[in-house]
């Protein structure tokens, strides 16, 4: 019987850098990472199907109705959900599951998921932040302000996960996290079977040799 797999879920302010610490884990582990659907349109470079499922608010509107999503959250006007079956499906045949999502979307994870580690990226500064979101090159003023302002209200939901970890470096926030995951495999809770298993090897041995 397959162990289940871990489901790894990380998220945190707007700039943070958590798509491109999660590519990065992707690169050196065999993480299945689950891809969102939205409805905003997509930024430059962008490939649906593989950043994200860029998808209508009437078809998004659609599969809620049905349950499709794990969760699902509106941010800054635009819908954005995280697909149900696929997620489970991959953990149940024992693949490792990332989910880099925004932080209400996480929350209503932690609700139907209590056992997945959660892990919020946190900036070196928020001076450093603001540079990154500016270097994207995709906000107006107004909307870039909007963002800052609601990444210093995001941050106060750190204290709701499991792990924080700061982009400092994308190699060292990517050794942290793969750490986290080592030491999350090593959990007594996380090892039942394993260890119920041993038990009964160990006490059949000593009926029967």
């Amino acid at each position: 019987m397959n162990q289940k797999g871990l489901l790894l879920v990380i998220s945190g302010p707007s700039g943070a850098g958590k798509g491109t610490i999660c590519k990065a884990l992707l690169e050196k582990s065999e993480f299945w990472l689950s891809v969102s659907s939205t409805t905003r349109n997509p930024r430059a470079g962008e490939v649906h199907g593989e950043n994200y499922y860029f998808i209508s608010k009437e078809d998004f509107k659609n599969r809620i109705d049905k349950g499709d999503f794990l969760e699902y959250a509106e941010v800054y006007g635009n819908y954005y959900g995280t697909p149900k079956s696929s997620v489970i499906e991959m953990l149940e045949s024992g693949k490792d599951v990332i989910l880099e999502i925004d932080i209400q979307g996480a929350l209503k994870v932690k609700e139907a998921f209590p056992e997945g580690i959660f892990i919020f990226i946190l900036p070196p500064s928020m001076e450093e932040l603001k540079q990154r979101i500016i270097k994207r090159g995709s906000e107006t003023p107004e909307s870039l302000m909007t963002r800052f302002k609601s990444a210093y209200k995001e941050i106060n939901y750190v204290s709701k996960y499991s792990y924080a970890v700061v982009n400092d470096t994308v190699n060292s926030a990517v050794e942290k996290i793969e750490s986290i995951v080592i030491a999350e495999r090593c959990r007594v809770d996380r090892m039942k079977d394993t260890i119920l298993n041993s038990r009964e090897e160990l006490i059949h041995e000593q009926l029967y040799d």
